[in-house]
């Protein structure tokens, strides 16, 4: 009888350690820290006899919510088989089953597990949308999109690589969220069982080509998770997820906000979306106009699950929380939005249905103001999570991230591209004989009903998609400088095309350069070549209707001081008789002969492309004498020139009593939406 004894205490005992382990995974689950959790009931399993069928059951249940927390499809599958296997199934058990199966790509085997929910369920909403989905499943995969997807081993690692956001004005840097060993901190994160996630970055070379991953030498990442990064349209906010560990509460995640300054991130600071504590809020997205933020939240009001939510951004702050609602929304999980460059809404959910796990969706805004969802199907897709997508620029190009194909369950990051014909406008605004204007506008307008303002990068550039067939009128504007006018006629063709356009702005406060400018040698004569430079300044001058310059020309130190302002005067009064002979008002020029007495001041801009000169140096005889021959030349060269400044600006504004000719028109009655990126504007 002895033995007996003995088995029963030790029973006992393995039955406390079970207890013990249940205990501390329940505890970790309530934390959010699911790997832990899962090891815990793994234990806990194990210590369990196999005769004590109900208790391997109920813990196996448990092992399988933990697992599916963190995409651990093939140990959830393997949990919930035991679960049924030892009868402690329930509808909710299948169907989480199929689920996982989905995400497998074991179509057959989760359509049958969809089918037992249906029969003790047949209105089960969840159940019939996915028998539906893995009955079209294998057709789908087999009848392939055209998207061209493959995986970018450069970004990745050994961990999980995911939600890549391109970033600068050429789309030459990469960031993105990793787990790899080189993230800060020292301990293994209880949700994933490897480290908390940083944010990382590669940047693109002269070549085009992709440079190993860096971490952020900044205070933008802790030792706690930081990821999904997001950018404001401007370049200067980045939106993270930050999810900090506090061993007494719940891992609630939250969106911070970095500033940028001097090219460097600064440390993230909590933005306050609601006075709720007790829901996540995660995966910040801006909208293309920087008007609002779009998120991810399991606050109440949504569909169910994790909805897409937005807020309003005002001056740095946040107002009026919104649900996005059906047909985004569902009682599933729908995550990580992101938006293309013109307005399409990307992202990722369980709740419609797919190829399994997280199905990246298109949202588009129809012509009834509502949206229109697209599944975008295989390869874009497939049977894991597919998410966290970024554009290059207007093109249908770029990376997102999946965990397909990976026995771990760890995201990796790839590349997508849709072939498709895409016509673009991209432009430059800069200052003549100066630098880039990122403080222009560029307003846009087509005969198809266009009607856009535009936002320059920083470096001067801005891109727009344009339709085929439409002509466009395209101006140019910032404080401080003359406006700058084009037209773009759009032809039909085979294949993408880019135009290229220039808007070089005249200062109004300095005298600006004419290039290309040429006499008869010691004559006043203007030289056939000089037209194309003359016929400039006569579109320049009919698109700044209000202004006046006066016209001047200017001579080197040589020859006799009398002769060379008389020779300049007549230069200067032949470009103006070429401008009136073209249909500039004579009243609005004023020519100027100076001759050597206003010799060239340097700008910067000539630095560059002489760097023995220095800003504010004036090219006098003085000067000049002090260089060498050949430089001395080059610094004559200069000094002749042909140029013109600003007089006024409110040329033919006013009439004779001093009236404004031309008032503002009174606003509409009907205000535009304050998130309509269109503006009202004439262009003459």
């Amino acid at each position: 009888m002895g033995w007996i004894l003995v088995v029963i205490l030790l029973l006992g005992f393995v039955s406390c350690g079970a207890d013990r382990n249940i205990k501390k995974g329940d505890k970790y689950l309530s934390l959010g820290e699911y790997h832990d959790a899962a090891e815990q009931y793994k234990q806990a399993y194990r210590r369990i006899p196999p005769k004590e069928r109900k208790a391997r059951g109920q813990v196996s249940k448990k092992i399988a919510l933990a697992n599916d927390y963190i995409n651990s499809s093939a140990k959830a599958i393997a949990a919930y088989r035991n679960v049924i296997r030892y009868h402690q199934d329930s509808p909710e058990t299948h169907l989480k089953l199929a689920e996982n199966l989905m995400k497998q790509g074991q179509y057959g085997d989760a359509a049958k597990e969809y089918q037992i929910v249906l029969d003790s369920l047949p209105g089960n909403k969840a159940a019939k949308e996915g028998l539906l989905a893995a009955s079209e499943a294998p057709a789908e995969k087999k009848n392939a999109s055209k998207y061209i997807v493959k995986k970018m081993d450069v970004f990745n690692s050994r961990r999980s690589d995911y939600s890549p956001m391109l970033f600068g004005d050429q789309y030459d840097q990469l960031y993105f969220t990793s787990t790899r060993n080189e993230a800060q901190g020292d301990e293994l994160s209880g949700i994933t069982g490897v480290k908390p996630g940083d944010i990382f970055y590669s940047e693109k070379d002269d070549k085009g080509h992709w440079g190993r991953p860096q971490t952020i030498e900044s205070g933008l990442n802790t030792e706690f998770d930081e990821g999904t990064p997001a950018f404001s349209p401007d370049g200067r906010e980045m939106y993270i997820t930050q999810c900090t560990t506090d061993p007494s509460y719940p891992r609630y995640a939250k969106i911070a906000v970095s500033n940028r300054a001097d090219a460097s991130w600064g440390k993230a600071t909590p933005l306050e979306i609601s006075r709720d504590t007790l829901s996540s809020f995660a995966h910040p997205a801006i909208s293309p106009d920087g008007n609002w933020l779009y998120f991810v939240s399991d606050m109440p009001g949504g569909k169910g699950g994790l909805d897409i939510w937005r807020v309003r951004l005002i001056g740095g702050t946040t107002g009026g929380v919104e649900n996005l609602g059906e047909p985004i929304n569902t009682p599933g999980d729908e995550e990580f939005p992101t938006f293309r460059p013109n307005g399409d809404l990307y992202f990722s959910s369980n709740g419609h249905g797919g190829l399994g796990g997280l199905d990246i969706f298109i949202a588009k805004v129809g012509k009834d103001h509502k949206f229109h969802l697209e599944h975008p199907g295989y390869p874009l897709n497939s049977q894991g999570d597919d998410f966290g997508c970024t554009f290059e620029g207007p093109h249908n190009r770029g990376f997102f991230s999946s965990n397909r194909g990976d026995a771990r369950g760890w995201d990796h990051i790839y590349s997508f591209e849709l072939p498709e014909i895409v016509q673009t406008v991209k432009g430059w605004v800069y200052e003549m004989e100066g630098y880039e204007l990122p403080a222009a506008q560029v307003y846009m307008v087509g005969d198809d009903g266009t009607n856009l303002k535009l936002s320059v990068k920083g470096d001067g550039s801005f891109e727009q998609v344009i339709k085929p067939g439409v002509d466009y009128i395209m101006l140019a504007s910032c404080k401080g400088y003359l406006n700058h006018k084009e037209e773009l006629k759009v032809d039909s063709v085979s294949e993408s095309k880019e135009y290229t356009l220039q808007f070089p702005l005249a200062s109004i406060r300095v005298p600006v350069m004419i290039d290309n400018i040429f006499y008869d040698f010691d004559k006043a004569t203007l030289r056939p070549e000089s037209k194309k430079a003359l016929d400039e300044l006569v579109k320049l001058l009919n698109d700044n209707p209000n202004v006046t310059i006066e016209l001047s020309a200017h001579c080197d130190y040589k020859g006799p001081a009398e002769y060379n302002k008389k020779l300049s005067q007549e230069r200067a009064n032949n470009v103006v008789a070429y401008l009136t002979e073209h249909g500039i008002a004579k009243d609005r020029l004023t020519p100027v002969g100076y001759g050597k007495e206003k010799p060239k001041t340097v700008r910067k801009k000539l630095t560059e492309k002489y760097p023995w000169l220095k800003e504010n140096d004036v090219l006098t005889e003085d000067f000049i004498k002090k260089l060498d021959k050949d430089k001395q030349e080059i610094c004559n060269q200069l000094n002749r020139r042909t140029e013109f400044i600003v007089l006024r600006t409110t040329y033919g504004m006013f009439d004779e009593k001093g009236n404004l000719k031309n008032p503002p028109k009174p606003k509409p009655q009907e205000e535009k939406s304050s998130d309509d990126n269109t503006y009202d504007i004439e262009i003459n």
